[in-house]
């Protein structure tokens, strides 16, 4: 059984013993940490809570809205919903900050509580350790009978996000009528399956495959929206002879394609083509993490834009955003953030800006992806034993390379001319992480194998 703290919130798998898995006595104390923190930090006593549809949810879900009433905390209980939709209820209900009962990509087995702050966006590394500070200390003090919060539904979120969705200047409803486009949905049997649907028919779209889209938690495959998962998404799209498929992770901030062909478009060019769109009509800057691909950088540059790279990790990337008024930004893992609407990944509007884009292009899926720079990324991991020193085996391969542009805003990065390389220790087990992008499937194996042996090397030294 697995239990991980972390700054962002708490994850792990359902059963086993208290503080080795997620268990009832883990999310009352983590929640309480939580709720205790937030009226601290705001003085506000109002939480906006929500979940996808795995099958633990409901347990989670009664806990969280327990505890918080607990500490005399009002709940706004979104019930089934998404990450993006909770992000965006926070401020909407003026709360002091909001919870999402979900473990994203992960297996049925898991669930998580994801933490956000008065802005609907997540807390901040410091504000995390001090949730988790709170949490180890059990300095949490609960309300007396008079002053327990009280717990309303909303249901209403569903058609406030897509309403704000369609409101935007860059989704154009119209012309994704128009173009009578026939899709198909996979929603891993989540909440995606409630909301994709809902969205493409407030754009137009009539003609909608529902694959996997009943809400029900058993994910009929493996719920990360990667290439080997999303086969029978590709089969039904070319059985159906539809314009694209669209898959969306559990708690729907994850986006990708399959092209009318049968190929999928890739989750890491998922932003690509919805910051081709943007910069296309509202100049301006991108970001994406360190791990992502250059393709991003170069349809920005292509325009005249400026190109940043952030830390990994969805609060990095929003904090660079700020910080250099991107109009555009996310992650290679198909999370789009569009701050004209919110800072937080979101496949809904994802989906709005795609359609918008290839309903103008006016070409099919297939035909988009192939005016895009093809790199390939290669992902691997070397294994360490916990006694060895990451941050000097990472010096050392710096030090090599040190006539190379380079980044060490996260672990190392090293570029050489169009490809890379990008190095990071794991926060949860003794690897190093080693992403490396090329022109070629071979180029980019072919960087991440010398850039391993780089490493071996250094091991015996260290030895």
């Amino acid at each position: 059984m697995t239990l991980i703290k972390s700054i962002s919130g708490i994850r792990g798998t359902i059963g086993g013993q208290a503080g080795n898995a997620l268990t009832p006595a883990d999310i009352v104390k983590f929640t309480a940490a939580f709720g205790t923190w937030l009226i601290k930090k705001t003085g506000i006593k109002k939480v906006v809570v929500g979940r996808d549809a795995r099958i633990s949810g409901q347990m989670v879900l009664n806990l969280v809205n327990g505890t918080l009433q607990g500490l005399g905390i009002d709940v706004v209980d979104l019930g089934l919903s998404t990450t993006p939709t909770v992000e965006i209820a926070v401020p909407l209900e003026k709360a002091g900050g909001g919870i999402i009962i979900t473990a994203s990509h992960n297996p049925k087995q898991w669930n998580a509580l994801k933490l956000l702050n008065h802005d609907g966006e997540f807390i901040s590394d410091s504000d995390g350790a001090e949730v988790l500070e709170l949490a180890e200390s059990g300095e949490m003090i609960y309300a007396d009978v008079n002053q327990l919060g009280k717990v309303s539904a909303d249901t209403t979120y569903l058609q406030k996000h897509i309403g704000q969705i369609l409101a935007l200047p860059l989704v154009d409803a119209e012309a994704i009528r128009n173009a009578n486009f026939k899709i198909v949905v996979d929603a891993v049997n989540s909440t995606g399956g409630i909301f994709v649907p809902a969205l493409l028919r407030a754009l137009g779209v009539e003609i909608i495959y529902e694959l996997f889209c009943e809400p029900d938690g058993n994910f009929a495959h493996n719920p990360e929206p990667l290439p080997e998962n999303l086969t029978a998404l590709a089969k039904t799209v070319l059985a159906k002879n539809a314009d694209l498929g669209i898959a969306v992770d559990p708690d729907v901030d994850r986006l990708c394609f399959v092209s009318e062909d049968g190929n999928v478009f890739g989750e890491e060019y998922t932003l690509v083509a919805i910051a081709d769109y943007v910069l296309k009509n509202k100049k301006g800057n991108t970001v994406s993490n360190l791990s992502s691909t250059r393709a991003l950088r170069d349809v920005t540059e292509k325009v005249g834009g400026q190109y940043f790279a952030a830390a990994v990790g969805e609060v990095n990337v929003v904090n660079e955003m700020k910080a250099v008024n991107a109009v555009i930004g996310g992650e290679g893992n198909g999370g789009v953030i569009f701050p004209e609407l919110h800072y937080g990944r979101d496949a809904l509007v994802g989906i709005a800006l795609f359609l918008t884009h290839l309903a103008k292009f006016g070409r099919s899926v297939s035909v988009l992806r192939s005016t895009y720079p093809n790199y390939h990324i290669s992902k691997n991991k070397i294994i360490l034993t916990p006694e060895m020193d990451i941050d000097a085996l990472l010096e050392s391969v710096r030090q090599k390379y040190q006539k190379q542009p380079h980044s060490v805003i996260d672990g190392l990065k090293i570029e050489f001319g169009t490809e890379w390389v990008h190095l990071r220790r794991s926060n949860t087990e003794p690897i190093i992480r080693i992403y490396s992008e090329g022109n070629s499937e071979q180029i980019a194996n072919s960087l991440a194998n010398k850039i391993i042996a780089d490493i071996k090397e250094a091991l015996q030294v260290q030895q």
